[in-house]
C-alpha cells in the first residue's frame, strides 16, 4: 500500500505513516469546529489520529477501552468522537488501516442495512443474507473440510429440496439484489436442478454467486443447465496448481487437470456467448506453499489466453490459520509470506493487470506490514442467539442453520444450531421469527467455534462490541464507525 505524503490524514493508520504530520493537518479543522476549547486543539488533533490508528488496527475494540487507552474523561472522549465523525478523511484512514477489510468487506455494509440493530433489539427481520446449500454430495475429500467422510443427502431428497429452494427464492425480499448465494455444505453443481433455481432467482433480479470446486463445471453441464449462465459470478475454490497438490488436498486423482480444462472452456464459451457472468478464484495459501503464489498468477495468465478479451475477473486470496492455536504466523512464516505476497502483486501487475485481488482480513494487514491477529471467537464469546437477522443457511432438507460451517450432513453437534425447517407449511421468515421471538438460544460447547467461518466471526465480534458499548453508556455512538 502506497502512503501519500499529500494526504497524511487518510493514511495515518497505515504503519510507517507520520502521525505528527496528520495531526498538523487536522489542527485547523479542529480549531474551526468550535467543539473543543482553544487550549485543547493540539491534543484533540493528536487524539483523532490515535483513534484512527486504534480502530484501523483493532476494529472491534469497545469504546470504553479506547477511551482509557487515549487517556480522556468521558466528556472529552465524547467530544473527540463528535469531531471524528465530522472529518471524512479520518473514516478513510480507518478503512485504509491494517484491519480495514473488516470495515469495508463486512461491517459497514451490514450497518447500512440496519441488521445489527435488529439483532441487538431481538427484533425478527428477514435474514439479510441467505445461503442456499443445494448440493447432495461432493466428489472431493478435502483434509481441512469439516464434512463427515462420505456423508451425503439421499438422492430422493432432490425433488422436494429443489421445490423448497424455489419457495425460499420467491420469499426473499427483492430490495437486496445480493441477498442470496449458492454454496455448501456439499458441492452445489452435484444438484441437477441448480440451473433452474439460478434462473428463477435471476428473473427476480437477484445476483447469485456460486461457490464451487468447478470439477463438474463441464461444457455438457452448461448445455444441460442453461440457467447457470444467469449467475452473477462463479467463484472456484482452487486447491493447488498441479495434480499432485490437488490429490494431497482433495484425495482426487487428476482433479487439477479436469478443473483447469473446465475453467479454460468456460472462459471460451463465456466470450463466445458474450455472457456477463463474472469468473473468479478463491485460493488458500496453505502452510509451506507461499512460494507457489507466483505460479498462481502464471495459471491465471494461462487461463486468460483462452479468451484474451474476457480475462479472469478476480481472485480472493486467503491464508490458513487453522493450525495455529494463537492465530498468528511464526516470524519465519510471516516474513516469507509477506515477501511472496509482494512478489505476487508485482507479477500480477505485469501479467494480469486487469485482475482484481482481494486479500481478505488477514493478508491485507500483512501487506501493510502489520502483524494483526485475526478475530478469533471462542465458545465463551459466542452469542447464544447468534445473528439470524444477518445470515442463515438452508440445506436441501430445508433445515435452517445459524452458522455457515454447521450445514453439513451428519456433523456432530451441528443439530444444536438448526433453528427450524422450511416446509410447505413453514416459510423461512416464520422459522427466523419463531426462533427470535421465542428467545431461542444455544449454549456453546468447546469446539463449537469451528461452526463459524470468517464472516460469522466478524459479525459476532461486532455484535459483542456494540453490546459492550451500549452497556458502558455509549449507546448513541456504539460500534465507532456506522
Amino acid at each position: 500500500m502506497e502512503i501519500s505524503a499529500s494526504n497524511p490524514v487518510a493514511t495515518c493508520a497505515v504503519p510507517g505513516s507520520d502521525p505528527t504530520a496528520a495531526a498538523r493537518v487536522l489542527y485547523d479543522e479542529v480549531a474551526g469546529s468550535g467543539i473543543v476549547p482553544p487550549a485543547e486543539i493540539g491534543a484533540a488533533a493528536q487524539g483523532l489520529v490515535a483513534l484512527a490508528r486504534i480502530y484501523g488496527t483493532t476494529p472491534f475494540l469497545p469504546l470504553e477501552q479506547a477511551r482509557r487507552e487515549i487517556g480522556l474523561d468521558r466528556a472529552g472522549f465524547g467530544r473527540l468522537l463528535d469531531l471524528f465523525a465530522r472529518i471524512p478523511g479520518l473514516r478513510t484512514a480507518v478503512e485504509n488501516g491494517p484491519s480495514g477489510r473488516y470495515w469495508t468487506n463486512t461491517v459497514l455494509g451490514l450497518e447500512r442495512a440496519g441488521v445489527f440493530d435488529a439483532v441487538l433489539d431481538r427484533r425478527p427481520t428477514f435474514p439479510h443474507l441467505v445461503g442456499l446449500y443445494p448440493g447432495p454430495t461432493c466428489m472431493f475429500r478435502c483434509h481441512f473440510c469439516v464434512r463427515v467422510t462420505g456423508a451425503r443427502y439421499q438422492a430422493s431428497a432432490l425433488d422436494d429440496g429443489n421445490a423448497m429452494f424455489a419457495s425460499v427464492i420467491d420469499e426473499v425480499p427483492a430490495h437486496n439484489r445480493d441477498a442470496m448465494y449458492v454454496s455448501g455444505g456439499l458441492e452445489p453443481l452435484t444438484n441437477p436442478g441448480l440451473g433452474a433455481l439460478v434462473s428463477r432467482a435471476a428473473e427476480r433480479g437477484f445476483r447469485i454467486i456460486l461457490y464451487t470446486n468447478s470439477f463438474a463445471l463441464t461444457e455438457q453441464k452448461l448445455k444441460g443447465e442453461r440457467g447457470l449462465w444467469s449467475l452473477h459470478a462463479i467463484r472456484t475454490s482452487l486447491y493447488g496448481l498441479n495434480d499432485e497438490e490437488y490429490r494431497a488436498t482433495t484425495g482426487k486423482q487428476g482433479a487439477f487437470t479436469r478443473v483447469r480444462a473446465n475453467l479454460t472452456r468456460f472462459q471460451q464459451l463465456r466470450a463466445e456467448r458474450g455472457e456477463p457472468v463474472r469468473l473468479g478464484l478463491s485460493y488458500i495459501v496453505l502452510p509451506g506453499r507461499a512460494g507457489r503464489l507466483s505460479a498462481l498468477i502464471d495459471f491465471v495468465a494461462e487461463l486468460n489466453e483462452a479468451a484474451p478479451d474476457r480475462p479472469l475477473d478476480y481472485i480472493n486470496l486467503r491464508e490458513d490459520y487453522s493450525g495455529r492455536p494463537d492465530g498468528k504466523l511464526s516470524p519465519e512464516e510471516r516474513a516469507e509470506l509477506q515477501a511472496e505476497l509482494h512478489r505476487f502483486r508485482e507479477r500480477a501487475m505485469e501479467r494480469t493487470p486487469t485482475l482484481h485481488i482481494d486479500y481478505g482480513y488477514a493478508l491485507h494487514s500483512l501487506m501493510t506490514g502489520s502483524d494483526v491477529e485475526l478475530v478469533r471467537i471462542r465458545p465463551e464469546t459466542m452469542r447464544p442467539a447468534a445473528h439470524p437477522q444477518v445470515s442463515v443457511q438452508v440445506d436441501i432438507l430445508g433445515d435452517v442453520y445459524l452458522y455457515r460451517e454447521a450445514a453439513f450432513p451428519g456433523l456432530a453437534g451441528a443439530d444444536r444450531y438448526r433453528i427450524g425447517t422450511v416446509s410447505p407449511g413453514t416459510t423461512l421468515a416464520q422459522v427466523v421469527e419463531t426462533f427470535v421471538t421465542s428467545g431461542g438460544s444455544v449454549v456453546a460447547k468447546p469446539g463449537d467455534e469451528y461452526f463459524l467461518d470468517g464472516f460469522d466471526q466478524a459479525v459476532t465480534a461486532r455484535l459483542n462490541q456494540m453490546e459492550t458499548d451500549v452497556a458502558d453508556g455509549w449507546g448513541d455512538r456504539r460500534g465507532f464507525l456506522r
